[in-house]
């Protein structure tokens, strides 16, 4: 199993050792002020501080440090203030109230996900078009009574509860869930009776952060990562603290067992797996991304000790286990990666054999064990395929799919012939099918029925060449009737790091973009995995530019073949896809009409400082080494704004409970934006309330986002009506 990608991100320590001086401070807020007032817009008063240091030989200027302090009264009153503004300015963009309705139509819809089966039971989310958020069921066979488990719209008054995970035990009986304040990434694991509905007081698991409960065969525990919420712990020091522990179902949390003590390195990540049959324990300690140490122990032994299975290779590895045999996936020597086999009563590497080698024209990018079979998930050229093979290797059969689109392996057991896969487009909604491994016979199981004519578009597959010669693909969603000449409103969205696969999946918030006569746009850049771990590593560390030369030549291309203009281009990301649009805004402000920037990392030298921002560090680089601060502060947004430059319209998405990547970035860039632009475009910052890094799941929270984010779009773009 790897990292989970986007949930681990945060923020990290430090460049102070490395600084030959310290940081000089001086108000300059008056100056400022009286800066701000000879602007198209008002902005709210931000001061503006001399805090200069000498990092490495390089004097880096941070009038805006202050703001990092989210704590401090200053700040909050900022805060509001700039929110306040925002509010002011979004709430009277023309067609703002049409394009909420729109969106309510698109999201206030009914839909049913794949079960998971325990006990002979069904387990089960269910979205209801008149809820704001998903409830969880149960049922006691396929055909049974439908009866709540779950529902998190009952939890809490406000909505601010999220549920951020539930473990079902094997014999049905018994959950783990998480609980989640502000939908934010730290929670708390609570333990139910799954007939009674009955929550155990006593079965409370605080510091459940990256807790992703492994149950024991006979449903009396669990195995889980602990993350200590000891207060004297730096936060950016936590990941090196968490442990492994085991919790036995009626005891409190301080009697659990240590099975694994912390790493003592907040750059990594560590997690663990127990195989079904409950003897084979599984440890790993990831290292960013791109690497990973494995650990097994055998429960049957006498005096069960960890023993290593894999360590200190510049590889990522992830065990299945079945059958007394340990299933390897890995990019060893295999940057498309393949597929180890080993019996795990000697597993020494050199008795691995190769169970499914590399396919040098498709990336293997997932491996599961069902129905007795293996699920092996490709990607070709950046969209899903799927094989099934027994567990020796011999293929069976290709699992057909609908288009070209994407598809995410199938949920099941190892053990189950019964399975279930979904399958979307970009003019596709999520489908689902149910399916027999033993004989393939699929049906369409259930369907997501919204409001949207997809005829009208088509979709692109193209490819262009990056600014090293480099060949990227891109996915383009237009009206078929598109003329290209360069007057289309188009919007491209990138993110391109952590491995992460951008396919061609099915967003229905793109649709009033596209009826009101826009087009969509996604570039696999470096820094993704669609074409396998090289492709990854060409888009991070020192080679991180690439990953912005790739989005700069991808709104290049589009401007040339007559898709776009720059005053009709806008570009979004957020995350890691926030640092992209923050670095080619900076880089490139001319060729962009506006700016869509969520939740994002800006500040490249002190990222480090905050959260869990560590464990960055083997994707990003380490701001406090030399090398790696000379190429980070070369492309880091928030350094790079310029005084005097037209940069395009920019509209911030921060979210105030946001625990995974600090919203001081989205502060400091905003203010040095609004303070240094020479445009007559806005540069405005949303703040979303009671919601983390990946906003508040309630659906009247998309829509109100969302319908912000458009009609800002249509403004900038002058997009006028809605072609419906």
């Amino acid at each position: 199993m790897r990292p989970v990608k986007l949930t681990a991100l945060a923020l990290l320590l430090a460049v102070a050792a490395s600084c030959s001086s310290t940081p000089s401070t001086r108000d300059n807020g008056a100056e400022q002020t009286k800066k701000e007032k000879t602007k198209t817009f008002d902005y709210p008063d931000t001061e503006r501080q001399d805090v200069v240091e000498e990092i490495f030989g390089q004097t880096v200027s941070d009038p805006y440090r202050w703001l990092e302090d989210a704590s401090s009264d200053k700040v909050q009153s900022w805060m509001e203030a700039q929110d306040d503004f925002a509010r002011d300015y979004l709430d009277d963009l023309p067609g703002r109230d049409k394009l909420a309705e729109r969106f309510e139509e698109l999201f206030y819809v009914d839909a049913l996900y794949a079960p998971s089966v325990r006990g002979g039971r069904y387990f089960y989310r269910r979205r209801h078009a008149d809820k704001e958020k998903a409830v969880f069921y149960w049922k006691e066979s396929a055909e049974g009574e439908e009866k709540v488990l779950l529902d998190p719209n009952t939890m809490s008054e406000d909505g601010s509860l999220s549920i951020g995970g539930v473990y079902v035990a094997w014999d049905g009986k018994t959950v783990a869930y998480k609980a989640q304040e502000n939908n934010a990434d730290e929670a708390t694991l609570y333990v139910m009776d799954v007939d009674t509905g009955e929550v155990s007081d006593v079965d409370v698991i605080e510091g459940a952060k990256y807790a992703y409960p492994s149950w024991t065969p006979d449903s009396k525990g669990f195995y889980y990562t602990y993350l200590p919420t000891d207060a004297s712990i730096p936060v950016d020091e936590r990941p090196g603290h968490a442990e492994v522990r085991y919790h036995e179902l009626g005891t409190k949390q301080a009697q659990d067992k240590l099975v694994r003590e912390k790493t003592g390195d907040a750059r990594s990540f560590l997690g663990v797996d127990l195989s079904r049959d409950g003897r084979w324990l599984l440890a790993y300690v990831w290292h960013g991304w791109d690497r990973a140490d494995v650990y097994y122990q055998d429960l049957k032994a006498d005096k069960p000790e960890w023993t290593p299975l894999v360590t200190g290779t510049e590889y990522s590895y992830e065990v299945h286990v079945w059958e007394d045999h340990f299933y390897i996936f890995t990019d060893e020597k295999a940057p498309n990666w393949r597929l180890m086999k080993v019996s795990a009563e000697n597993p020494a590497r050199e008795n691995w054999t190769e169970l499914i080698a590399q396919d040098d024209e498709r990336v293997l990018d997932e491996v599961q064990i069902r129905g007795g079979h293996l699920v092996l998930s490709y990607l070709e050229n950046a969209h899903s395929a799927m094989d099934i093979r027994k567990l020796d290797g011999t293929f069976v059969r290709k699992v057909e799919l609908p288009t070209i689109g994407a598809s995410f392996g199938m949920k099941g057991d190892p053990d189950r012939d019964e399975a279930y896969y979904s399958f979307m487009s970009f003019t596709t909604p999520r489908q689902i099918y149910k399916t027999s491994i033993k004989t393939g016979e699929t049906e369409l199981w259930e369907k997501v029925e919204l409001p949207i004519d997809p005829e009208p578009y088509k979709v692109d597959q193209v490819w262009y060449e990056s600014k090293d010669g480099t060949k990227v693909s891109m996915f383009i969603v237009h009206r078929k009737d598109i003329e290209f000449d360069g007057s289309t409103p188009l919007l491209l969205y990138g993110y391109g790091g952590f491995n992460v696969n951008m396919r061609p999946y099915f967003r229905s918030s793109i649709y009033p973009w596209l009826e009101a006569g826009g087009a969509y746009a996604v570039p696999n850049l470096r820094g993704g995995g669609e074409y396998g771990e090289e492709w990854h590593r060409d888009g991070m560390l020192d080679k991180k530019q690439n990953t912005f030369d790739d989005f700069i030549a991808a709104a290049e291309y589009l401007i040339e073949k007559g898709y776009t203009s720059p005053q009709k281009l806008a570009v979004a990301g957020g995350s890691n896809g926030g640092l992209l649009v923050g670095a080619v805004m900076t880089q490139r402000p001319e060729l962009y009409g506006a700016v869509v920037c969520a939740v994002p990392l800006l500040d490249m030298v002190r990222y480090h400082k905050f959260g869990s921002g560590k464990t960055w560090m083997l994707e990003y680089g380490d701001p406090s080494k030399k090398e790696d601060f000379e190429y980070l502060y070369d492309y880091s947004p928030y350094h790079h704004v310029k005084e005097g430059t037209d940069y395009p319209a920019l509209l911030m998405l921060a979210a105030d409970s946001d625990d995974r990547v600090d919203p001081m970035h989205a502060r400091k860039f905003t203010a040095r934006v609004q303070y240094a632009t020479s445009s007559h475009q806005p540069a405005i910052m949303r703040i979303e309330k009671n919601a983390g890094h990946g906003g508040g799941d309630m659906v009247k929270k998309y829509v109100d986002k969302y319908a912000d984010q458009y009609a800002f779009l249509m403004k900038q773009l002058g997009v006028t009506s809605s072609g419906r």
